[in-house]
């Protein structure tokens, strides 16, 4: 067996998770074995732990990078000087990045977090809760600013947070359509249902 291997800048940890992400992706997490993900590492299943102390603490790594990454980017968008409209194209552009760049470890986030250990599962479903409520308020903002339609605030972030996290389908069909066309065009037809 060989020694594991770091991307670019990253440590033999990050190595780790990622092919931890591909495989609770494609098993799930309760059907993956560090035995499994070992031999994906290319290493012997004792290595790992030298790096890693269980399978639990790679759910959790990946779960809570995951939130941490929508949660540093959505405090920034909700920062800047901008407009509704603008902040809510910049939350959509990047959940659209993230799917296309980091497909497993968000896919893994959005269905594994159930197995996340208790302490850990509150802090992620806090996350995604705050995520959600900031969204709204920011299309709430938008609807009182007249440049949204009046329409159910909540209807409007479940749309689009459900049209985003189906795109895991995309997948499936990534060649016959390019990352750049699907961003466009989801974009412009998630902001075109709700701007004047």
């Amino acid at each position: 067996m060989s020694k594991i291997k770091a991307a670019g800048n990253g440590t033999k940890k990050d190595a780790i998770v990622t092919n931890a992400a591909k495989l609770f992706r494609t098993k799930g997490y309760r059907a993956s074995s560090m035995r499994e993900l070992a031999d994906k590492t290319g290493v012997e299943a004792p290595s790992l732990y030298n790096h890693i102390g269980s399978k639990a603490e790679l759910l959790q790594a990946i779960c809570l990078k995951v939130g941490e990454r929508f949660t540093l980017h959505l405090n920034e968008v909700i920062a800047a000087e901008k407009t509704a409209t603008e902040k809510l194209k910049e939350l959509m552009l990047f959940h659209i990045t993230m799917m296309t760049n980091f497909f497993d470890e968000v896919y893994v986030a959005n269905h594994e977090w159930k197995h996340l250990e208790e302490q850990h599962l509150s802090h992620f479903l806090k996350q995604r809760r705050d995520y959600e409520a900031k969204m709204l308020q920011l299309v709430e903002e938008g609807i009182e600013k007249k440049e949204f339609k009046n329409i159910h605030p909540q209807v409007a972030v479940l749309t689009i947070l459900a049209a985003l996290r189906g795109l895991e389908f995309w997948q499936q069909h990534k060649k016959d359509i390019p990352a750049a066309v699907l961003e466009t065009n989801m974009v412009n037809h998630l902001l075109n249902g709700l701007i004047l």
